[in-house]
């Protein structure tokens, strides 16, 4: 009958097909999945093949599924094997952004359409591009997973709406400024200083800086090891977890001017005995009673130390940066630079500081051509004498052999 069924107006369901299936249980108890509500014959049945499909591989392949369900499954998988300060930023973005702007849509049926009208209006509300983008890249991240599992034919976040920002342009300090706000620091607020002492004078980054251990701290060789990192979760949790990357877990050699700050925050602030099982307990940089210093109380001295000594507004990863651009300007090779702020590999050492190894590759090639310069310079040949000359034979006589 076609469009003329009078039952059609019925039920939103009739005139559509609808798949059935028994799926295991584990209390061995039958259950019965249905989806109704495709177009086609064959719309039913490829949407069964890839139910089925999920069943086998161990995910979820419902054809309803939400974004919002599918989203609180990939956040579930994920806490498994992610960071909590990374879970944290994943968690946020998807309960604050993405399943508000997306929930109620059928997995299947998100298109690139939906999240280019999403960024649209996040733009147009005022959205920073850089939270936006890592926003994007979060879902595109889960869509991706999705993809691997069979679960979408393709991910309808890439390519992604938004490039990737440039990063914002560094101010760093001067070795003359750097020296400047450590002097003026160890004058106002000694104890304070020796933890930028440390920061400026290794590289470290301030997460590691303030998870660093006394029992990682090895004066007598000048080393400490980084094993740990201090990181605020949402804020205001704070929690001791592993280093940023594989490569940054390691030792780092240190100075005789970061050994004697070092040593005056021994002598000022004694060693804490408490409970083994405390992650927090032995901290070096920390309160008078062993409690963990507070990042943002780091950056907010910092910037008010910087603004009393005159020096430019920098952050504390800035500090890091100046600890390698400090080395790269003394000419220190870039192998043996890339090993304090222990780069993964060294293209990313290259890549940051390229400005400067564009400056050592300057004055690479003018060596080279100051060498050359000088090899012209005429050399004083030595005159052989005449009778040390070899005979030569004139071009009219010719050499022949008797009978």
């Amino acid at each position: 009958m076609g469009a003329r069924c009078p039952h059609l107006r019925a039920g939103s369901t009739h005139g559509t097909w609808t798949f059935a299936v028994d799926v295991p249980t584990p209390s061995h108890v039958r259950s019965t999945v249905r989806r109704g509500g495709f177009g086609s014959q064959d719309s039913a049945e490829e949407a069964l093949r890839r139910f089925l499909e999920g069943e086998a591989g161990g995910f979820d392949a419902d054809p309803n599924q939400t974004v919002a369900t599918y989203l609180d499954t990939w956040l579930a998988a994920k806490a498994l094997v992610l960071k909590r300060t990374t879970m944290a930023r994943y968690r946020d973005y998807v309960r604050n952004d993405l399943v508000p702007a997306f929930g109620m849509l059928q997995l299947d049926q998100l298109a690139h359409r939906h999240i280019s009208a999403f960024v649209t209006g996040q733009l147009a509300a005022g959205r920073g591009l850089t939270t936006l983008y890592r926003c994007l890249a979060t879902l595109s991240s889960a869509l991706g997973d999705a993809v691997g599992q069979r679960r979408l034919p393709h991910n309808p976040a890439s390519p992604p709406v938004l490039r990737r920002p440039p990063s914002p342009e560094r101010r760093i300090w001067t070795a003359e400024e750097a020296a400047h706000f450590l002097a003026h620091y160890h004058r106002t607020d000694p104890d304070m200083a020796d933890l930028f002492e440390v920061l400026i004078g290794t590289g470290m980054r301030k997460g590691e800086a303030l998870g660093l251990h006394w029992a990682d701290v090895h004066l007598d060789q000048n080393i400490l090891y980084v094993r740990c990192t201090l990181s605020a979760i949402d804020n205001n949790r704070l929690v001791i977890t592993t280093p940023k990357t594989r490569s940054s877990k390691g030792w780092i050699a240190i100075s005789p001017r970061v050994a004697l700050a070092l040593r005056h925050r021994a002598q000022s602030a004694p060693r804490i005995c408490g409970d083994p099982s405390n992650p927090f307990a032995g901290l070096v940089f920390c309160h008078p009673d062993g409690r963990p210093l507070e990042p943002y109380l780091v950056l907010d001295r910092l910037h008010r130390m910087s603004k009393e000594a005159d020096v430019p507004r920098v952050t504390v990863h800035d500090l890091r940066h100046l600890a390698a651009t400090i080395t790269i300007s003394a000419g220190v090779p870039l192998t043996a630079v890339s090993k304090t702020p222990r780069h993964s590999t060294l293209s990313t050492t290259a890549n940051l500081y390229s400005h400067l190894t564009q400056q050592a590759a300057h004055q690479a090639v003018d060596t080279i051509a100051h060498v050359l310069s000088g090899a012209e310079q005429p050399a004083a040949r030595p005159i052989r004498q005449a009778w040390l000359r070899p005979p030569r034979l004139r071009t009219h006589e010719r050499p022949f052999s008797h009978g």
